[in-house]
């Protein structure tokens, strides 16, 4: 059994749908689980849709027929026959976010935004998959639509859910043997089988998951890039490709910030020597990258991430007191209810500098938390650079002309906030 994942970008529209047909049509003899994410950038859509019923009720009409209208689109292009039954399944998934809107407003989810959150956002894979399902089964290739929500349970922290592994294992060896399946990514199931999400990006979780339930082959995730690359090429356009990396490097480079893996993605594959190849969707022939517990290529070339849209704050006490344990639990206590992740820390005896996203209600909250206890400076819209493997020649030719604020060195890693 293999474990397939295709993101957003690869299927956008009809034609990206048809090209994972011919994809899949390489692997007809062979047993997959395909698992999809929303749509093109359904995901955005969706967040829109919910952000409108919450905050802003006289655009979710407008949210929800975009939406509607973007599959339809696609259902057009692919199914011309207007009597196919796909119709009538995206019609009942419309029709089931149309009543979850009405719940939801009945029971006052607006008072709980993470929860109507869970409650909406999955119909984009639902829907997405039901398209590529049907489209292979029309292109005689022959496949059966599951719902993850019945595989993948979770505990309801929603929009980060944890995993009940145990329940889910149980679950997911239940699959029958078929050919080909097509599942869902983001999403699962609480005990109460309310939908939970497993966070931004969680699809290549999802695979993961069941990969390690499956004691799959392999896990690929097919991308728009060749692989994973040494840097995004929007900041470093002489990007290249690695042909192999270790668990333990993904693991670094995703915790970092790079954006091909998801984070949570590598451990569970770890755990089970399962090999994860990032491969292109766009030249499905080509090598990609593969990752396993192979070492000897980590340090071949250097890597560069970088984050955008981050701001630097400088905590001190308002008595100069030390910034002791219980001062770093307080402030610690206090980035968790404002759900604000940290990507930096540097203490010093006086004071406690962080770097996390500029989000503004999330920051307000914190800096508000804090407010009467510590004197709070920031720097706004910094960059997070972090380059692993590196030398001083690269870290002198990434930082030139650049205001550095802060910097950090270990061994393998050099960090740098700059401007």
């Amino acid at each position: 059994m293999k474990v397939f994942k295709f993101g957003g970008a690869s299927v956008k529209d009809a034609e990206s749908v048809r090209n994972i047909g011919k994809i899949l049509s390489n692997y007809s003899n062979e047993k997959l689980v395909i698992v999809v994410s929303a749509m093109g950038k359904m995901t955005n859509a969706f967040e829109w849709l919910i952000n409108s019923y919450c905050y802003s009720p006289n655009k979710l009409k407008h949210s929800l027929n975009e939406i509607v209208d973007f599959h339809n689109k696609i259902l057009w292009d692919l199914f011309p026959d207007k009597s196919h039954k796909v119709y009538s399944e995206i019609n009942d998934f419309l029709f089931q976010l149309e009543e979850e809107l009405e719940v939801s407003y009945a029971n006052k989810y607006t008072k709980n935004f993470d929860k109507t959150y869970d409650s909406l956002a999955g119909y984009g894979e639902l829907m997405s998959t039901t398209i590529i399902s049907n489209y292979l089964n029309n292109s005689g290739i022959l496949s059966t639509w599951v719902d993850v929500r019945t595989l993948i349970k979770t505990n309801s922290d929603y929009r980060e859910a944890k995993v009940d592994w145990d329940a889910s294992k149980m679950k997911i060896n239940e699959l029958k043997e078929e050919s080909i399946i097509v599942t869902q990514g983001f999403i699962g199931s609480d005990s109460d089988n309310k939908m939970t999400t497993l966070g931004r990006e969680g699809s290549d979780f999802s695979a993961a998951i069941l990969g390690y339930c499956l004691d799959a082959e392999s896990v690929t995730i097919w991308k728009d890039v060749a692989g994973v690359l040494n840097a995004d090429p929007k900041y470093y356009p002489e990007a290249t490709k690695i042909d192999k990396m270790s668990y333990r490097e993904a693991l670094e480079l995703s915790y970092y910030g790079a954006t091909v893996i998801h984070p949570k993605t590598i451990k569970p594959l770890e755990n089970k020597e399962i090999p994860l190849y990032v491969k292109s969707f766009l030249n499905h022939e080509g090598e990609g990258t593969v990752v396993q517990k192979l070492t000897t290529f980590d340090a071949l070339l250097p890597s560069y991430i970088f984050i955008e849209d981050q701001i630097l704050v400088s905590i001190s006490t308002k008595d100069f007191s030390f910034i002791a344990e219980d001062n770093m639990s307080f402030i610690f206590g206090a980035l968790s209810k404002a759900k604000l992740k940290v990507n930096l820390i540097q203490n010093s005896a006086l004071s406690l500098s962080l770097c996390f996203k500029n989000d503004e209600k999330k920051v307000a909250q914190f800096f508000h938390s804090i407010k009467d206890s510590f004197l709070a400076r920031y720097n706004e819209n910094v960059t997070l650079l972090t380059i692993r493997h590196y030398s001083e020649d690269v870290i002198d030719n990434m930082t030139k002309d650049k205001q550095i604020y802060l910097e950090q060195k270990t061994r393998n890693t050099a960090r740098f906030i700059l401007k």
